[in-house]
């Protein structure tokens, strides 16, 4: 991945972050400096809060990178995978239903999701629900799409 641009967000940019994540995940984010990075031949941008990749933009919207979402634990849009899908997840496969032990009941169909593993909570994956929380726990069909994923070049891509 190649940096296409480089540079500081305005005051305002940074406010519609903080309040989209605030909205979207419950997240908090306080930071000192956002520095939006343009990649060459991505399909996201990413933005770095104080120097670490937190953020990119989906479709022009806002959200967490794994690495932000285990750096900053979401409170919503978490579905919650069992210890046989973490393999699966991790290597970006999209999630199915039987591998689901819960979901926020709040996600409705087309909004980016994070993927955590139930032993611990750590953040596999960001992707796109398919159906609605309450109706993502089953026994067959992919519910979420995945996007991003630990070990993907965007994981994997330092600055």
């Amino acid at each position: 991945m190649q940096v296409k641009s480089r540079h500081h967000l305005r005051s305002d940019e940074v406010r519609e972050i903080e309040d989209a994540l605030a909205d979207r995940v419950g997240v908090d984010l306080d930071a000192d400096t956002y520095e939006l990075v343009e990649l060459e031949d991505s399909e996201f941008d990413v933005v770095l809060v104080d120097g670490e990749q937190h953020v990119l933009y989906v479709d022009d919207e806002p959200f967490l990178t794994v690495e932000g979402a285990n750096a900053h634990p979401p409170q919503d849009r978490v579905v919650t995978v069992d210890a046989g899908a973490i393999s699966f997840v991790s290597d970006g496969a999209d999630v199915m239903r039987p591998g689901i032990v819960e979901a926020d009941d709040s996600i409705d169909p087309g909004d980016l999701v994070v993927i955590a593993e139930e032993t611990h909570g750590k953040v596999l994956a960001v992707g796109r629900a398919k159906t609605a929380g309450d109706d993502m726990v089953g026994d067959s069909g992919k519910v979420v799409e995945s996007l991003h994923h630990v070990g993907d070049e965007l994981f994997e891509f330092t600055v």
